[in-house]
């Protein structure tokens, strides 16, 4: 059931916010076979991760770019009511132009949907949760903001601002820790 709710939710989300400019297209949800599926644009790219991890460090221009695009996709979701809740660089993929396509609103929070959200309840990726996800209250549209950032910070460094290899270390720097300068991080940047 939770699978099932998850794709609903997802091609729900997707669906309210399909044609904006930097979203996956979702075409169809439905079972078949009692299964669900999701029928989606076909993005060649991989992922600003699988990027990340092959290559490191991306150039400002290049980051620059893809960050504008996940930002007008973030944009038009909050218009539309819809917080994704799990910004990383897995859910940004990249299409046969290297144009960012923002995916996987499946733990989206969207006005008219049944929330997932249970109190003290924790949705996200641990390196990329904003402060108030971590401390289990509500993602609004500045978490997903809050995480972009963290993507830009990843995305110029080639790593995570609180980088650790404990989860819940990982997020309790994002509510405890001062933000670590980037213009330390990486020297060159502009």
């Amino acid at each position: 059931a939770g699978i099932r709710q998850r794709f609903k939710r997802e091609g729900l989300a997707a669906a309210r916010i399909s044609g904006e400019p930097g979203t996956i297209t979702i075409f169809d949800v439905g079972d078949w076979d009692d299964r669900p599926f999701i029928v989606m644009e076909y993005v060649s790219g991989g992922s600003l991760e699988d990027r990340i991890r092959r290559e490191g460090a991306q150039p400002p221009a290049r980051a620059l770019a893809w960050l504008e695009g996940a930002a007008a996709a973030l944009d038009a979701a909050q218009r539309h009511g819809i917080v994704h809740r799990d910004v990383k660089p897995a859910n940004l993929l990249l299409n046969d132009r290297d144009e960012v396509r923002v995916a996987d609103f499946g733990i989206a929070s969207a006005a008219g949907l049944d929330s997932m959200t249970l109190t003290g309840t924790v949705l996200g990726t641990a390196g990329y949760l904003s402060p108030e996800q971590a401390r289990g209250e509500r993602a609004t549209p500045a978490s997903d903001l809050y995480a972009l950032a963290v993507v830009a910070f990843e995305l110029l460094s080639g790593e995570r601002p609180f980088q650790s290899d404990s989860a819940t270390a990982e997020a309790a720097a994002h509510v405890n820790a001062p933000v670590p300068s980037i213009a330390e991080r990486c020297e060159n940047l502009p």
